[in-house]
């Protein structure tokens, strides 16, 4: 073994570049007195009748609906995709979810458009929000989430602690990594022609993580960064879900540490 005298690589670091020794990055949020909303909408670039939904998620920080509100995020189905065009940020996970999330409302109908807000589907959603959200917020919170990131070079190291004080049986964490900002143009299917923009969609959906018996919680996930996402425009979202229900105990997002 061949020993490298400490000045030497003293010497040899500080040639270094300072990207290639960049330190990481740490920010966090915690869940506040009220409970913020999770707002979920079900769209698909391949439905003729989403790009109205998802215009109006997009207007949403507009109309002073800022995340300790709500936390929007747009999950994309996969179930168009054989219709002429594919949606590339869709997923069979987010149909599966969306199965599951109507089947706790008790009702077959899946379609899209789709807005499901704590657990509860808004059929009018763009009249019913407005009054539904701040219900929401006016609820005491039935648990308390800190989420921090710790921001590197290619990944992010997520930690979720979470804290229920009701239904630590069912309770369950899930992390959500969405990006804004994204336009495509359509060449195919029912939006064929069209240029469409999104916002908070999900490009990654971590969980569950069960709580334990007295109701606590941790979820320590690595987001690996993909080159096709752009940071600047990546944020990450908590939430605490009740299993059996489909309702959101409390939710919190951040934007990725700059």
């Amino acid at each position: 073994m061949h020993w490298i005298p400490a000045l030497l690589v003293i010497g040899l670091l500080a040639g270094v570049p300072h990207a290639a020794v960049a330190a990481e990055v740490s920010c966090s949020a915690k869940s506040g007195e009220y409970t913020t909303a999770l707002l979920e909408l079900y769209t698909s670039e391949g439905c003729s009748s989403c790009p109205p939904a998802d215009e109006w998620l997009t207007s949403l920080p507009r109309q002073q609906l800022v995340p300790e509100k709500v936390v929007p995020l747009a999950l994309h189905v996969d179930y168009w995709n054989h219709l002429g065009w594919v949606d590339i940020y869709s997923q069979k996970e987010f149909s599966d979810r969306q199965s599951r999330r109507t089947f706790l409302n008790q009702t077959s109908q899946i379609y899209t458009p789709q807005v499901i807000l704590n657990g509860h589907i808004l059929p009018r959603w763009r009249q019913q929000a407005d009054v539904a959200i701040p219900l929401v917020n006016a609820t005491p919170p039935h648990a308390d989430i800190a989420l921090r990131l710790s921001r590197h070079d290619n990944h992010v190291d997520v930690t979720v602690n979470a804290k229920t004080r009701h239904y630590p049986a069912q309770a369950e964490i899930y992390v959500a990594v969405y990006e804004r900002n994204l336009v495509r143009r359509i060449e195919a299917g029912e939006n064929r022609g069209r240029t469409l923009r999104h916002d908070f969609v999900v490009r990654e959906l971590y969980g569950p993580v069960k709580l334990d018996d007295n109701g606590e919680g941790r979820m320590t996930p690595r987001v690996k960064l993909n080159k096709d996402w752009k940071q600047e425009d990546l944020g990450l979202a908590a939430f605490i879900q009740n299993r059996d229900t489909g309702e959101i105990l409390q939710t919190v997002a951040l934007t990725l540490c700059r």
